[in-house]
C-alpha cells in the first residue's frame, strides 16, 4: 500500500457512516484499517438491506462499499473476555483507534481510553460522536439527519420559508463531511505525535461538523436576527448574472459572475444580445443593481429560448464563471471526472463492477483506487495468526463465540 499514511495501522470499533467513512478515507491515504465487527450481526449498517432500506446491486450493498472500502473485516465479540482480549492484543500494534460508541457502551466493553492505553500509551483515541464529548447530551445518540442537518440550523437555513414541511438532506450527507473531518483531524495528530511524542485524543461531533459548515449563517444570525425568516428573492439581486435561469427543457443554468462589469460585456455577446450591452438600464453595476428585476426577467426570457444542451454548448465561449446543474448520474460523464480519477471502477468480491468516488485529496498527482468493502470477518483467521495465534486457539476462540 502507498500513499502519506503507509505504514499506519488503524483499528476501528464503529458503525453506520460517520466514522467507518473515515477509516475508509484513511485506507485510500495509505493507512491500513482493521474494522471489528461483531461475529454474527456485524456492522450494523450491513443489515439495513434486511429492513430494506438499502437495495442490493448485482448481490452488492453500495453504501456499505463506499463507507467501509478497503478495510479488513476481523469478526470479534467484544462482550466476551477473550474477544476483548484478542482486541487488546492487536491494539498493540496500532497508532489510532477509531470509535463512534457513546461512553456507555465504551464503559461496559472496557474501550476508553484509559482501557486502551492500558496496552498501548502512544496510541492516539478518536471519538465521533453526535453532540460531543461534555455536555448534557454526551450519552445521546446521533445520526447526521438529526446532529448535522436537523439540530444545526442546516434544515431550517435550507427550507424556504412558508414551506408546508422542511427540506431534508440526502443519504449520508453530514456523515460523509464528518468523516473527512475525522481524517484530517488523525493525520493532524499523527503530525502532533511525529513533533512531540505526544498521543492526542480527538473529538469529533457530527453537531459541530453541521456548524461549521453552516457558519456564515449562525455568525450573521445574532448580528442579524430580524433577517432569518426573510423570503428570498431572486429578482432583488446586487449582480444579476449570480443566480440560476431555467432553460426551455426546464433545466437549470447556474451563472456566478461576480465581476459584473467585466463578464456583462462578454455574456450579452455570447447569449445572442449584444444589445443589452449598453442598455442604459443595464450598462454597469449600479444600474443592473437598481434594475435588478428587469435585468433578470429579461435574462429569463432569453435563456427560456434554448435548451440545457445548447446553453451548455453556447456557454462554453464565456468568459465568466457558470456551471449547468448537473444531475448524479450526469456526474458520471462529466470531462473533468475521468482525467482526475475522481471516479473508480471498484471490482468487488462477486467479480462485479462499482463506481466509487474517491476521497477529496491526492496527493503527488496521483488519484486512487479504492478497495472493496470486506465481507463479514473476511480477515480474522490472518489477523489473529500474525498475532501469533495458532490454528488450534482459533478452533477454541470459535467454539467459545469470541470469533467469527
Amino acid at each position: 500500500m502507498t500513499g502519506p499514511l503507509s505504514g499506519v495501522r488503524i483499528l476501528e470499533v464503529a458503525s453506520h457512516v460517520f466514522v467507518p467513512i473515515a477509516g475508509g478515507v484513511l485506507h485510500e491515504w495509505g493507512a491500513e484499517v482493521i474494522k471489528i465487527e461483531h461475529p454474527e450481526t456485524g456492522d450494523p449498517y450491513r443489515s439495513l438491506v434486511t429492513a430494506g432500506l438499502h437495495a442490493l446491486h448485482d448481490g452488492i450493498d453500495p453504501s456499505f462499499q463506499f463507507t467501509n472500502r478497503g478495510k479488513q473485516s476481523v469478526a470479534i465479540d467484544l462482550k466476551k473476555p477473550e474477544g476483548r482480549d484478542l482486541l487488546y492484543r492487536l491494539v498493540k500494534d496500532c497508532d489510532v483507534f477509531l470509535t463512534n460508541m457513546r461512553p456507555d457502551a465504551r464503559r461496559r466493553l472496557q474501550i476508553n481510553v484509559e482501557d486502551i492505553r492500558a496496552h498501548n500509551q502512544q496510541i492516539i483515541y478518536v471519538r465521533g460522536s453526535g453532540y460531543g464529548p461534555r455536555g448534557p447530551d454526551v450519552q445521546t445518540g446521533g445520526y447526521d439527519a438529526t446532529a448535522y442537518w436537523s439540530r444545526s440550523g442546516m434544515g431550517s437555513a435550507f427550507t424556504p420559508p412558508g414551506a408546508e414541511r422542511p427540506t431534508m438532506q440526502r443519504p449520508a450527507f453530514g456523515d460523509v463531511m464528518g468523516g473527512l473531518t475525522i481524517a484530517g483531524a488523525i493525520a493532524a495528530a499523527m503530525y502532533q505525535r511525529l513533533a512531540t511524542g505526544e498521543p492526542s485524543v480527538v473529538d469529533v461531533s457530527l453537531l459541530n461538523v453541521g456548524m461549521w459548515q453552516l457558519q456564515p449563517d449562525i455568525t450573521h444570525a445574532k448580528l442579524h436576527p430580524e433577517g432569518q425568516n426573510r423570503v428570498h428573492d431572486r429578482k432583488a439581486t446586487w449582480n444579476p448574472i449570480t443566480g440560476t435561469y431555467r432553460t426551455r427543457d426546464g433545466r437549470f443554468i447556474h451563472l456566478n459572475m461576480m465581476e459584473g462589469d467585466r463578464y456583462w460585456p462578454d455574456l450579452c455577446t455570447v447569449i445572442g444580445h449584444p444589445e443589452m450591452i449598453d442598455d442604459p438600464r443595464f450598462v454597469d453595476m449600479p444600474a443592473r443593481k437598481e434594475n435588478a428585476r428587469d435585468c433578470v426577467e429579461r435574462l429569463d426570457e432569453i435563456f427560456a429560448t434554448r435548451d440545457y444542451a445548447e446553453w451548455c454548448d453556447i456557454l462554453k465561449s464565456a468568459k465568466g464563471v457558470w456551471a449547468p446543474l448537473q444531475t448524479p448520474l450526469e456526474v458520471h460523464s462529466d470531462p473533468q471526472v475521468a482525467p482526475n480519477g475522481y471516479l473508480a471502477d471498484v471490482e468487488m468480491a462477486n467479480g462485479t463492477r462499482l463506481a466509487m468516488v474517491t476521497s477529496p485529496a491526492q496527493f503527488d498527482e496521483r488519484s486512487v483506487t479504492p478497495g472493496r468493502a470486506p465481507e463479514l470477518g473476511e480477515h480474522t483467521e490472518a489477523a489473529l495468526l500474525e498475532l501469533g495465534l495458532s490454528w488450534d486457539d482459533l478452533v477454541q476462540l470459535k467454539e467459545c463465540q469470541a470469533i467469527g
